[in-house]
């Protein structure tokens, strides 16, 4: 089997060598930029790794890999849009770059490359990887529409948000996972079980990056703290917060939700006090753990030796480990 950094140099070799040989290019280059600007390119891993547990050969799906990734990188450039966001991985995102125009065109340009990519596929197996791929893409619009709406709203349940963080994050992962094991020729056992390890990393990954984003140490965890707190973004913990606290509690969540003028230490220092009053962050955690070992007992009932589990099994333990 392929460690997982072995992985990653197989798809960023043939991510490098991916050719647009179409024009214009004012249509193409704003799609190279995104690609360029890195990350870990968890999705298209994740499927060369569950492929990997069935078969030793790889290099036949990452077609279909790039397209994961493509069409994650779509998904981000239009959410750059939508937030008006100026920055992404520390780079300029594409809006900025080119303009609005630029960013919508090219990004429906990446959406059909990714359709192109992950239909290059064997075509006995077409049909269910379109089928799921076409539902994946429909419920993250789906989880993007809720995300958008729960900003006006301050009654959003915890159900609510682990529905919206499922669609938006969670359904990516567990189609990139499942992608692998069909390709793979798995037993559709094995693929749903794959499926669902794919939902329970998702959903522990973005309650981690909630907890991150308030208790993280921002050398670790590569960006300031209390960002959503600032922004009044809903997350686990402040969801939580508005529905576990007391009277006097709620009357501070609600001045720092209110405030148009503050000290941005302030509102972070007073909101986490409130979170810290109510025990939100042990709370946070232990949903996490949940997530973690559904996942892992899933992942130890797939149909191949244990050794096969490992790498996967790794991902999991190292999400839980993530620095806080």
């Amino acid at each position: 089997m392929y460690l997982q950094s072995q992985l990653l140099d197989l798809f960023n070799e043939y991510l490098s060598a991916y050719s647009f040989d179409r024009s214009p290019r004012s249509l193409y280059d704003p799609v190279k930029y995104v690609l360029s600007l890195g990350g870990k390119r968890i999705r298209p891993v994740l499927m060369m790794m569950a492929h990997n547990i069935y078969k030793e050969e790889v290099a036949n799906i990452l077609p279909v890999a790039m397209g994961i990734e493509m069409y994650h990188n779509y998904t981000l450039l239009h959410d750059d849009l939508m937030d008006r966001a100026d920055k992404r991985r520390g780079k300029d995102t594409v809006h900025r770059v080119w303009n609005d125009n630029a960013a919508i065109l090219s990004g429906d340009a990446m959406l059909v490359l990714s359709y192109q990519l992950v239909g290059s596929c064997d075509s006995s197996q077409l049909q269910e990887v379109i089928a799921l791929f076409s539902r994946t893409a429909l419920e993250i619009c789906e989880g993007q529409q809720f995300d958008m709406e729960f900003e006006n709203r301050n009654d959003v349940s915890e159900r609510e948000y682990l529905d919206m963080i499922r669609l938006k994050t969670a359904v990516l992962l567990a189609c990139s996972l499942k992608l692998g094991a069909i390709l793979a020729g798995a037993s559709i056992k094995d693929a749903d079980l794959l499926y669902e390890v794919g939902i329970n990393i998702g959903l522990a990954f973005q309650l981690k990056d909630d907890l991150l984003d308030v208790y993280g140490d921002p050398k670790v965890f590569g960006k300031n703290i209390g960002g959503d707190i600032l922004c009044n973004k809903k997350t686990f913990l402040l969801i939580n917060s508005l529905v576990k606290s007391n009277n006097e509690q709620k009357v501070i969540l609600q001045k720092w939700l209110s405030a148009t003028e503050y000290v941005p230490q302030e509102k972070i220092a007073a909101v986490k006090s409130v979170y810290d009053e109510l025990g939100i962050r042990m709370y946070c955690e232990q949903q996490i753990e949940m997530y973690c070992e559904r996942a892992e007992n899933c992942l130890m009932q797939l149909n191949v030796p244990d050794e096969r589990k490992l790498q996967l099994k790794d991902i999991i333990y190292n999400l839980r480990e993530r620095e806080v």
